[in-house]
């Protein structure tokens, strides 16, 4: 309802108050989605891109144009891993991780604030910005430094317990930039994905029916509908794994 439903409505609203220029932020999830949050993320992506196409080709009145960006993880923002384990620590541990080989690309508030704003100002209407993360972090490393740096010792001050991978998180999050999947800009850090691209028509009505099955809480019919408009998004490590058996 929030990703979906949520995105096209503050799209269709741009429209309809003629905004210049609207800039949608979803996520390195959205690639080869394993879980819900990462395939919404993914349907909002082809709502957007979608409707502004239709605007250039004259098949939707309006004057707004659209950019999606894609990025991973924003260290200190709300819900990071930094946060989490700051306060873990405080409170004498055990800082918890899922996993003790898994990875993720972080960049920092700046970082993100600037790229996006940067995303905006390029020639990248109806396009999926993809902004180039680095390297990525071992989240296990990530927890050991910050104990260190809070004077104690990993192990004996504050213990680390690995509480197992949750139901559709990936080990390791799909790179976001490189040459197979992605076209250049003017910038060296952005980059443009290579999507499958979808009809306004249909993806207005796949919105609708989401919506209604999202509203009636009929799981799963929302989900196989998901997966029919979505074919990369395959479950993992979750109950929804059923729906992916041919």
């Amino acid at each position: 309802m929030v990703n979906v439903s949520g995105s096209r409505n503050v799209a269709d609203k741009c429209i309809e108050y003629g905004v210049e220029k609207m800039v949608m932020i979803s996520t390195d999830k959205a690639v080869n989605p394993t879980n819900v949050m990462g395939c919404t993320k993914r349907l909002a992506e082809i709502y957007v891109q979608s409707l502004g196409r239709a605007i250039a080709d004259g098949k939707v009145k309006g004057k707004t144009q659209f950019v999606t960006t894609r990025f991973g993880n924003v260290l200190g923002s709300n819900g990071s891993v930094i946060p989490r384990f700051r306060d873990q620590i405080e409170k004498g541990g055990p800082v918890t991780v899922t996993d003790p080989n898994i990875t993720r690309y972080f960049m920092t508030i700046p970082e993100a604030c600037r790229l996006v704003m940067e995303a905006a100002t390029l020639p990248t209407e109806n396009r999926i910005c993809v902004f180039d993360m680095g390297k990525p972090v071992k989240i296990d490393a990530l927890a050991r430094r910050m104990i260190e740096l809070a004077g104690l010792v990993p192990g004996e001050d504050i213990q680390i317990v690995y509480t197992g991978l949750r139901p559709g998180e990936k080990l390791y999050e799909e790179v976001l930039s490189n040459k197979e999947n992605t076209d250049e800009t003017s910038h060296d850090r952005i980059r443009i994905a290579r999507v499958r691209e979808y009809e306004y028509a249909d993806a207005a009505k796949a919105v609708d029916q989401l919506r209604d099955l999202s509203v009636e809480v009929d799981i799963p019919s929302t989900v196989k509908l998901m997966k029919a408009i979505v074919p990369e998004y395959i479950s993992n490590n979750s109950k929804f794994e059923e729906f992916d058996k041919k």
